[in-house]
């Protein structure tokens, strides 16, 4: 066989197998919280948790993910960062761009000590929202 017919099938293979793996993970939030930057470029105090109930879309097919609050915010997945793992907690980083070009951080965690309590981070240079979060479906 020669190395370009080798070549296209192990491409077609590669990305028949990645497409294969791809999925969608439905979340429900149910607490939100917020930290600011303040003057000295540390974060305040977290907000009082308010009871949220949204749903987040993690669609690794068209490499977005989306939270569909009043305002929607639909973030594009830059770059998946690798997975970090502690003694306390699992955690999945994106890179993301939102819907108004902004840069910003968005992670799903794993709480191992809290009974495996899922949140999600949306971390931008000057606030971060943090919700908890549920499985949908």
């Amino acid at each position: 066989m020669s190395k370009l017919k080798i070549g296209s099938l192990l491409l077609f293979l590669f990305f028949g197998l990645n497409h294969g793996f791809s999925q969608t993970y439905k979340f429900k939030t149910t607490g939100l919280s917020v930290s600011v930057k303040e003057g000295k470029g540390k974060f305040g105090d977290w907000s009082e948790l308010k009871p949220v109930s949204i749903l987040v879309n993690l669609d690794t097919n068209k490499n977005r993910i989306v939270i569909y609050s009043e305002v929607i915010q639909l973030f594009e997945i830059i770059e998946s960062l690798p997975v970090e793992e502690s003694t306390t907690d699992l955690v999945y980083p994106f890179v993301c761009k939102d819907n108004n070009g902004e840069d910003c951080t968005l992670s799903f965690i794993t709480r191992k000590k809290q009974d495996n309590r899922k949140q999600l981070y949306v971390k931008y240079e000057d606030r971060v929202f943090a919700y908890n979060i549920v499985n949908f479906e």
